[in-house]
């Protein structure tokens, strides 16, 4: 008898052991992703002109699920050391469809991460970019933020067009359509600046000259925080799956023991 006392007693402390992970993990997700939805690099406008900004809603799935885990994870302990069934039925009925919440910001996460293409920025640029002329509010409004972030973009990551210089001239771009080849090959934040953000050689700049004008793309800049972001949704939403998984099994198998 004091065996089997013993071996509940150990089993009702891996439960609330495995909770208090879970309600952990909850803070550090909510945490994770609120840092994600808060844009800490600018690029939101990018994602918001292509019309799929999926990975932002998976990040705020992914706060909500946070949250749910440290409630759940809390009702968890309660109910483990009360051996109460309806509290544990509750616990796993909800945690359940909070399982569900995040297995779907996991996924979604996870496979938009391949739509951020090179291709898919660069024409995105040529097509917004100082575009004069916008078919209507929408249009004018995502045009005029897909430009501030370009702009931005060039000035702090000293890059220029995705690929680099050569984007402007290579492909036909709504920046074409106000500026002649040769008066602006390129738009004038691809130049080297001075403190007071003015060309320190502005012929040197529009011939090409090395060292006048930035030579390198910035896809980087764009792709590497948002894979890094989205792989860590994904990623870290995964591992805590996995280990949420195990503490519910073991949660059922603990409630289908308790006497009525």
């Amino acid at each position: 008898m004091a065996k089997t006392e013993n071996g509940i007693r150990i089993f009702q402390g891996l439960l609330i052991l495995g909770n208090v992970v879970i309600g952990m993990c909850g803070i550090a997700l909510t945490a994770e992703c609120i840092y994600f939805v808060s844009d800490p690099h600018g690029l939101y406008p990018l994602l918001e002109a292509t019309e799929n900004d999926d990975i932002y809603a998976a990040a705020w799935i992914g706060i909500f699920v946070g949250f749910a885990l440290l409630a759940l994870s809390i009702l968890g302990i309660v109910g483990v050391i009360k051996s109460n069934r309806t509290l544990l039925l509750v616990y796993i009925i909800l945690m359940l469809i909070t399982f569900a919440f995040e297995m779907a910001s996991c996924i979604t996460a996870a496979t938009h991460r391949d739509f951020l293409t090179q291709n898919l920025f660069l024409k995105q640029m040529l097509e917004r970019y100082q575009k004069p002329e916008a078919d209507n509010n929408n249009d004018k409004w995502m045009s005029e933020g897909v430009t501030k972030t370009w702009d931005k973009l060039m000035l702090q990551n000293q890059c220029c067009g995705v690929k680099g210089p050569s984007d402007w001239q290579e492909y036909t771009s709504a920046f074409r359509m106000t500026h002649s080849d040769a008066d602006f090959p390129w738009p004038r934040n691809c130049c080297v600046l001075d403190s007071q953000g003015h060309p320190i050689n502005l012929d040197g700049c529009k011939l090409g000259v090395p060292g006048f004008f930035k030579s390198n793309g910035c896809y980087a800049a764009i792709s590497g925080p948002m894979n890094r972001q989205a792989w860590g949704v994904a990623w870290f939403g995964f591992a805590i799956l996995c280990w949420t998984f195990f503490v519910l099994l073991g949660t059922m198998f603990y409630w289908s023991r308790i006497e009525y």
